[in-house]
């Protein structure tokens, strides 16, 4: 099944994944604060809007440190709003809301999950026809296509590592990459799972 670019989040980590039919060819990188969803080197050229991003962020936050994810460039206004002391929930509804969803062929759906240090968190999504945020208290999926509405699902990790390779592994078709987080007690960690043999 193809669902495309998807989510796992559950208040001990999750992952994000990057399955693509049109632009495959495409990696996960650290930068900076972020990781960076980008082009890999042998890329054709392509001016399409939605194919690179900071795909996760950690920010420091009046609450603590919060972990953001997601497939776009909504990632960036809800981490800054999180920083700001904006409640996740309502960082997450309002980006949402303002970017709407991916104005391309497919009306691709924005989808965003954040998890805060104690373990508080919130999976959202807006399509074209609804916008839902949701508190999260056991692993949930939402996924652009087919699976666009926040789901209970199996998805065990111990680390972030491991998270990026289970969701990279998953049987949904066309991975391209993969990128994990797990919260510890030193803060959030992160792994990136790009493919490479």
């Amino acid at each position: 099944m193809y669902v495309g670019r998807f989510l796992v989040v559950g208040p001990e980590g999750g992952a994000y994944r990057v399955s693509s039919r049109s632009f495959p060819n495409r990696q996960i990188v650290t930068r900076d604060d972020a990781l960076t969803v980008g082009p890999t080197p042998d890329a054709p050229e392509t001016d399409n809007p939605y194919v690179a991003y900071n795909c996760l962020r950690i920010v420091d936050s009046p609450a603590g440190e919060t972990v953001i994810f997601g497939n776009g460039s909504q990632v960036d206004p809800i981490a800054e709003k999180i920083e700001l002391g904006y409640p996740a929930r309502d960082a997450l509804a309002s980006s949402l809301l303002a970017l709407d969803y991916e104005k391309d062929d497919y009306d691709t759906p924005r989808i965003a999950a954040t998890i805060d240090a104690d373990g508080e968190a919130y999976v959202g999504i807006v399509r074209k026809d609804a916008l839902l945020v949701e508190t999260v208290e056991e692993p949930t999926l939402v996924a652009t296509y087919e699976k666009d509405s926040p789901e209970a699902f199996d998805f065990e990790a111990e680390d972030a590592e491991t998270a990026a390779s289970a969701a990279y592994d998953l049987e949904f078709e066309h991975a391209v990459c993969a990128a994990g987080v797990a919260r510890t007690e030193d803060g959030f960690e992160t792994a990136i799972e790009n493919g490479d043999d």
